[in-house]
């Protein structure tokens, strides 16, 4: 029914780039509030950023400057272009979706996640 796929995970070296995929096969894409969270071992899920229906892009802190999220709703894919990697960014990160109903909810539709492992 609702099925959120990522990919493009891998090992990178510090410094270096990757970009998450997302393909979301879900229905009124363009409608919803899409977002990439992470969870590293031993610690909580956390958020990474979010773009909403009307475009507007939020990061967390650590990740403002180096990040990007983007959409594309003809596709419904969901990107993030990740730049200048560090090893703390070392995490599974999982594509998530809001309900286009309430979009004030709790992010309610995940991905299995993808491993990115950045090496010192």
């Amino acid at each position: 029914q609702v099925q959120l796929v990522e990919s493009g995970g891998g090992l990178v070296q510090a410094g270096g780039s990757l970009t998450l995929s997302c393909a979301a096969s879900i229905s009124f894409f363009k409608s919803r509030n899409m977002a990439w969270y992470r969870q590293a071992p031993g610690r909580q899920r956390e958020l990474v950023a979010s773009v909403s229906s009307t475009g507007r892009t939020n990061y967390g802190d650590s990740m403002q400057g180096r990040f990007n999220i983007s959409r594309d709703n003809a596709k419904s894919m969901v990107y993030l272009q990740m730049n200048s990697l560090k090893p703390e960014d070392t995490a599974v990160y999982y594509c998530a979706a809001k309900s286009w109903v309430h979009p004030g909810d709790e992010y309610i539709y995940w991905g299995q996640g993808t491993q990115v492992t950045v090496s010192s």
